[in-house]
C-alpha cells in the first residue's frame, strides 16, 4: 500500500496506542498490553524516537513500530549496545498488505546509517527471517539466562556488524516490568474489546 511512514506526532499517540491494542488484542493470551507498554516506552531512557515510526494512511494511523536501546554483555562482562524494537503492529484490516515490512524496513535502515551494528529481538519466527533475521545462536546471542528460545532472534544492520557481539541479550526492563493491574486501569482510557481464550495463544 501507498502509506507515509513517518515519526509520531505528540497527536498521533491515543490513535497508535489504540491500533497497537487492536493489533495485539487476543493474539498471545486474553487481552493484551502492548498499547500500555507505548505508553511507558515513551518515557523510558531506552526509548529512540529518532528511528521510531507510523505509517499513515488518509490520515489515519494504521501502523508504528518503536525502538529502543538494549546491549548483549559479553563474557569479559562488557554491555555491547545493539537495537531492539517492539511493538511492531499494524492495524488488523490493513495487515497483510505489506505495511509492517515497510516500517522494519524504513527503520533498519535508518538504524544502519546512524551507525547502530545489529538489532536483537524476541519476535514471530514465522515473520522475521524474511527481513535478513537469524536465530540468535548463529551470532552467539543467548537470552539472559543462556539459554536460546526460538523467539530470540538477530539481524546486521550494517555488514558483519555483529561480529564481535556475542553474549547474553538484555532487553530493556520497560518491556519486562508492566504489572497487570496497570495494564488493566490504563486500558480504561480505550474502546471496550472483549477479553477471549482463543486457540493459538501461548501457554502461561
Amino acid at each position: 500500500m501507498d502509506v507515509t511512514i513517518r515519526k509520531e506526532a505528540p497527536g498521533d499517540r491515543y490513535a497508535a496506542e489504540y491500533m497497537t491494542k487492536k493489533a495485539f488484542w487476543n493474539l498471545h493470551f486474553p487481552g493484551c498490553s502492548e498499547h500500555y507498554l507505548v505508553h511507558r516506552l515513551r518515557r523510558d531512557a531506552a526509548y529512540l524516537p529518532q528511528l521510531s515510526r507510523v505509517a499513515e494512511y488518509k490520515g489515519q494511523i494504521v501502523g508504528a513500530i518503536y525502538c529502543a536501546k538494549a546491549f548483549v554483555r559479553s563474557s569479559e562482562g562488557k554491555q555491547l549496545p545493539v537495537l531492539t524494537f517492539g511493538p511492531l503492529c499494524v492495524e488488523p484490516d490493513f495487515q497483510k498488505r505489506g505495511i509492517g515490512g515497510q516500517l522494519l524496513q524504513t527503520v533498519m535502515r535508518l538504524a544502519g546509517e546512524a551507525g547502530w551494528k545489529g538489532v536483537v529481538i524476541y519476535g514471530e519466527t514465522s515473520y522475521y527471517p524474511r527481513f535478513g533475521f537469524a536465530a540468535g545462536t548463529r551470532f552467539g546471542i543467548t537470552d539472559e539466562k543462556g539459554e536460546n528460545p526460538s523467539a530470540l532472534m538477530a539481524a546486521e544492520l550494517i555488514p558483519g556488524g555483529l561480529a564481535e557481539i556475542s553474549g547474553q541479550f538484555y532487553e530493556p526492563s520497560v518491556y519486562i516490568n508492566l504489572p497487570q493491574s496497570e495494564v488493566d486501569q490504563y486500558d480504561k482510557l480505550f474502546p471496550y474489546l472483549e477479553k477471549r481464550v482463543l486457540p493459538g495463544q501461548w501457554k502461561l
